[in-house]
């Protein structure tokens, strides 16, 4: 009982670090609404329960879950609520000749937003080890077993080199044109669709 109150308070310790970070970065962004909103569905029961069950520190409780019962629960609630995550814009594409599951694209401000949450996670988990090139090495590691939309891959690698090459303040200087751009193609594309109609 004692381990699982100890794994609740370091667990609540770390999602609520991640996401106070992953709120400054999206600020940095302009990314205001998200920056706020950025995983809550952790503090539910259905994500936060495992977490505690799994918590281990120095990596996601999602993987322990995965590999001691083969799938993740929290992870599967997680990512159908999170829009910043690539496996909630995974669908079917049936404009193939032989349909099947694809990475469809996201829109601009999630990139933005995964973008930071991956910057965050790296923090979080290597600490005193980050460097401006940890987002990018990790998901280097990983990125052939990622189903992403080409324009998503490239805006996202995009990002994570100007990182790792540039540093924090070319990046986000960068993420915070990228977002304007695409607030403003936002607003001409719901008025000229308002015009139409």
């Amino acid at each position: 009982m004692f381990k699982l109150v100890k794994n609740g308070i370091h667990h609540f310790s770390t999602i609520t670090r991640h996401k106070l970070l992953v709120g400054r970065l999206c600020f940095r962004c302009g990314l205001y609404r998200q920056g706020l909103l950025h995983d809550l569905s952790k503090y539910g029961p259905s994500e936060f329960l495992v977490g505690v069950k799994y918590y281990q520190g120095d990596r996601s409780p999602n993987d322990a879950e995965r590999e001691a019962k083969g799938v993740t629960t929290a992870w599967l609630h997680h990512k159908g609520r999170n829009k910043h995550h690539l496996e909630y814009w995974v669908d079917y594409d049936v404009t193939r000749r032989i349909p099947g599951m694809t990475g469809m694209k996201m829109p601009d401000n999630y990139i933005v937003e995964m973008f930071c949450d991956r910057i965050a996670a790296s923090k979080i988990y290597k600490g005193a080890d980050y460097t401006d090139s940890s987002a990018l090495e990790y998901y280097s590691h990983g990125k052939g077993k990622v189903m992403l939309h080409p324009y998503t891959r490239e805006k996202l690698e995009l990002l994570l080199n100007k990182l790792a090459e540039e540093g924090e303040d070319a990046a986000f200087a960068y993420a915070r044109k990228y977002v304007k751009a695409y607030r403003r193609y936002r607003i001409r594309h719901f008025f000229g669709n308002r015009r139409h109609s």
